[in-house]
């Protein structure tokens, strides 16, 4: 990319990060909070390195990706990598737990007892503790493959990855579903985060909310938004 072409897309980042915190800072506003308590984690999926290279300079330190061979190739690009946190926030396979841990500082999609036990056995052989959010299934009536524990076992997988020595439970992830209204579901997530917090106290996190729906997850109490387009504009494919 030419120095103006860098230039030129540095403004349209600088100017969706603007966008989004003014967004955050309305809803948190709305729902009587402080903008401060709401984490923005940029969504950099199928967006190039150059682009986090970017939002690292524009400071913002938070990314998220949902493929691991995408992730590991952009972080082994970047020479300041370790300087941001890296999110996996898609759908996670058993056999991916080794090679996530070269790469993410915090995996928010855990949810089933067997990516527990791959992810704590991964973390102990680089002696490490690596924190997790429990992605909870937010559908009325969940359909198959989707992401997330029903909310009823919950209880369960919060239990497991607790006693796991080399996992630290941050908190609850979740996906609003399509259709749907996205603040019944943001609301069922939120008592969830609140009757796991009596046992966690530490699980101070509550990641909800996306780019057409964070108003609805502020009003929540979400702590912590992933946002991609509004922010980077329309994806592009990764080659």
């Amino acid at each position: 990319m030419s120095d103006t072409g860098r230039a030129a897309r540095a403004a349209d980042i600088a100017a969706g990060l603007a966008a989004a915190r003014e967004r955050i800072a309305k809803a948190a506003a709305a729902a009587g909070r402080s903008a401060s308590e709401v984490n923005l984690v940029v969504v950099t999926k199928t967006f190039p390195a150059s682009d986090v290279a970017l939002l690292a300079e524009l400071g913002c330190r938070e990314v998220g990706e949902n493929r691991d061979q995408e992730a590991r190739n952009k972080r082994a690009e970047l020479s300041d990598a370790s300087a941001l946190r890296w999110h996996m926030i898609g759908q996670l396979q058993t056999n991916k737990a080794r090679s996530v841990l070269s790469w993410a500082d915090v995996v928010e999609s855990v949810d089933r007892p067997e990516l527990v036990e791959a992810l704590d056995a991964a973390a102990a052989r680089r002696e490490r503790v690596l924190d997790v959010l429990i992605q909870v299934n937010l559908d009325v009536d969940p359909t198959p493959g989707r992401g997330g524990v029903l909310p009823k076992d919950l209880p369960m997988l919060s239990e497991a990855v607790l006693s796991a020595p080399s996992l630290r439970l941050r908190g609850l992830m979740g996906v609003a579903p399509h259709p749907g209204d996205p603040a019944a579901a943001f609301d069922r997530l939120a008592g969830d985060w609140q009757e796991l917090r009596r046992a966690a106290p530490q699980a101070t996190v509550l990641s909800a909310g996306m780019s057409d729906d964070l108003e609805a997850a502020v009003a929540a109490g979400a702590t912590q938004v992933r946002l991609g387009s509004a922010v980077l504009g329309y994806r592009v494919r990764v080659q």
